[in-house]
């Protein structure tokens, strides 16, 4: 029995041993920092939370004697070299296996130690310090000096680079190769005229022209060159690839651009694109030209008349009947709406457009486009409701505005159209079940909701 506790006995006293040897150690170590420097120099207290292994940990409490070497503790455990102090906060341990202290951050400061200040950190070993960046600036000095001691040198540098004189004459001559938009159209225009442009460049040219004109100031510069007749006489040529590009560029060049409006009806650029409607054409000619018409009629009264004086609303109706895909007759429609809601708008208008002094003028442009008795005439009380037949959402919502915008003047054919009626109930039957779905699914489409209200409004005028 004697004989296995011995062992024990032999095991503790090593322990204990170990102990009072590392106590008597760092002991020494302090008092020996102490002795070095001023009093208060470095300050420790036992950490209570415990250590394991083979080391001991203090928590450094002050740093106060400037002369000592601070060191940054960082996350990881490091060297304390003797005669060195750390920031107060920072964790400090004698490591019992190598006999050396080492420091880290304290709990605190790991608590709020971001992946900021780690890449911060990073970047910091990367970059120079100031001895690095003073020898580095010392090193260029010394090769510059002797670059300029050093004839050969200087001619291979001469060599490599071109006179600075030499370089600001090549960049005066790139500056006169810059043209503006004036000289690009000047330039295109010139090649459109010329008797050497084959198709294949001029459908080119045209492209290039459509991209500049939609800025106002150059479609109005367009039309002071005379590109604007060259565009008309587009419209008149043989081939259907430049009757379609020169009527894009026209539609373009018109929209919202009053100047470029009035000079194309000057020059009787809306008999050619009626004439150009009502002969035989393809459907790809046929919409550039709608479009080109309708930025030509859109908040212009005058050319609105001349549209309805000039038959304009007799060849959208043989258009619009010959049109089987709905393609064109959407956008027949869509330019009738706009018509009408325009003359509308303005005769409504408040106090402030009434107090503007162009408004009286604008009022009675507008009441001299006979535009709702034309539509009554040529039909199109019921030739629009046919619209009504398409699949397509978008074509149906058109077609019941402009139902709803024509019914002042046509109210009585719509009420023994039998079939118009049979339309309407069918489509909002549709649009309800798509609403209710919908809603079953948790999805809110107000698009269809809309088109129940212009339905649910279209019947009421019915009634």
């Amino acid at each position: 029995m004697a004989m296995t506790c011995i062992p024990e006995f032999h095991r503790l006293s090593l322990r204990i041993f170990l102990l009072l040897s590392a106590s008597v150690l760092l002991c020494s170590h302090v008092v020996s920092i102490h002795s070095q420097k001023s009093e208060g120099a470095l300050t420790v207290v036992e950490n209570t939370d415990g250590g394991g292994g083979g080391t001991e940990e203090e928590e450094v409490v002050t740093v106060e004697d400037d002369d000592l070497e601070v060191v940054q503790p960082k996350e990881e455990w490091q060297t304390l070299k003797p005669g060195q102090a750390v920031p107060a906060g920072s964790h400090v341990r004698l490591n019992l296996q190598t006999g050396e202290r080492e420091v880290r951050l304290g709990e605190e400061k790991l608590k709020y130690w971001t992946q900021e200040h780690r890449e911060e950190e990073e970047e910091s070993k990367s970059s120079f310090n100031f001895d690095e960046l003073k020898r580095a600036m010392k090193k260029m000095k010394e090769e510059l000096n002797l670059a300029s001691k050093d004839k050969d040198l200087q001619d291979s540098l001469a060599s490599r680079f071109r006179p600075l004189e030499e370089l600001k004459k090549d960049m005066a001559e790139l500056d006169l190769l810059v043209e503006s938009d004036v000289q690009i159209m000047r330039r295109l225009l010139d090649q459109l005229n010329s008797t050497n442009t084959t198709t294949e460049q001029r459908l080119s040219i045209l492209l290039e022209l459509e991209y500049l004109v939609h800025q106002v100031d150059n479609a109005q510069t367009l039309c002071s060159m005379g590109g604007l007749q060259l565009i008309l006489d587009g419209l008149n040529s043989s081939d259907f690839r430049l009757q379609e590009s020169s009527a894009f560029v026209l539609g373009s060049a018109l929209s919202s651009n009053p100047v470029v409006q009035v000079k194309a009806v000057e020059n009787g650029a809306l008999q050619t694109l009626l004439t150009t409607l009502a002969t035989v054409q393809p459907v790809s000619v046929k919409k550039k030209v709608l479009f080109a018409v309708a930025s030509l009629l859109r908040h212009f009264p005058f050319a609105q008349q001349h549209f309805v004086s000039h038959g304009g609303l007799q060849v959208l109706s043989e258009l619009f009947r010959a049109d089987v895909g709905g393609i064109l007759q959407t956008r027949i429609v869509t330019m009738l709406y706009d018509m009408i809601s325009e003359k509308e708008l303005i005769s409504q208008a408040g106090l402030d457009w009434v107090q503007d002094p162009s408004h009286e003028e604008r009022v009675r442009q507008y009441s001299q486009v006979s535009l709702q008795g034309e539509l009554l005439e040529k039909g199109w009380c019921s030739l629009v409701p046919q619209l009504l037949q398409s699949t397509e959402h978008d074509h149906r919502e058109k077609a019941l505005r402009a139902l709803l915008a024509m019914a002042p003047v046509c109210l009585d054919r719509y009420r023994s159209d039998s079939a118009l009626a049979g339309s309407l109930h069918s489509l909002r039957l549709q649009y309800q079940d798509i609403i209710q779905s919908d809603t079953i699914l948790g999805e809110e489409n107000g698009y269809f909701i809309e088109l129940v209200e212009l339905l649910d409004a279209l019947q009421v005028k019915l009634k």
